[in-house]
């Protein structure tokens, strides 16, 4: 037991030491995986109603995000994720942000605390989560013009990675 013990700290040493100590003002970012995988078929319904699917946003570059209120993460990422979709939904890219399991009731409210304007769609049954393989919140993917799934983040995306993966795929792919 103690040799397990001296083995966990010697690896959480030298990942302080390798990865620096974060400062309680940096915040942790989830890094793209690259994949390719054909987008789901997802049929769900907006905020307001309305029948949508995944396959009818096939014309530009689509960022699914899977989260819920009750998140953290997913409730930290929403400004980063607002403020780059109004950067570049006049590129091509179209945000669309899948709350699980979640009542509009609960939903609009915090949409209109935090102002977002981008898709909300509801997800009642977790569809999405079995769709996209995923049972971590929030998840992202990034899906192309023919419909495949490009990249994938598990965790919670800032503005800097934001920045630093998609605008060569917005400005690459645009119609």
């Amino acid at each position: 037991m103690i040799g397990v013990s001296l083995i966990a700290t010697g690896l959480l040493i030298t990942l302080l030491l390798v990865n620096g100590v974060p400062s309680s003002t940096s915040k942790l970012s989830a890094i793209p995986v690259k994949v390719d995988f054909a987008a789901p078929e997802l049929d769900l319904i907006t905020l307001s109603g309305q029948p949508v699917s995944l396959s009818d946003a096939r014309d530009d570059l689509v960022l699914v995000n899977l989260w819920a209120t009750w998140c953290v993460p997913c409730r930290e990422e929403m400004p980063a994720l607002q403020s780059f979709y109004e950067k570049y939904e006049d590129h091509g890219l179209q945000l669309i942000a899948i709350n699980q399991q979640e009542t509009s009731g609960i939903i609009d409210p915090f949409v209109k605390n935090l102002g977002l304007n981008f898709p909300i769609w509801l997800d009642k049954n977790g569809a999405a989560q079995y769709a996209f393989h995923t049972a971590g919140l929030p998840s992202s993917y990034l899906i192309d013009h023919e419909g495949q799934v490009r990249l994938m983040w598990t965790g919670a995306i800032s503005s800097q990675n934001l920045e630093k993966y998609l605008p060569p795929m917005i400005m690459g792919n645009s119609h």
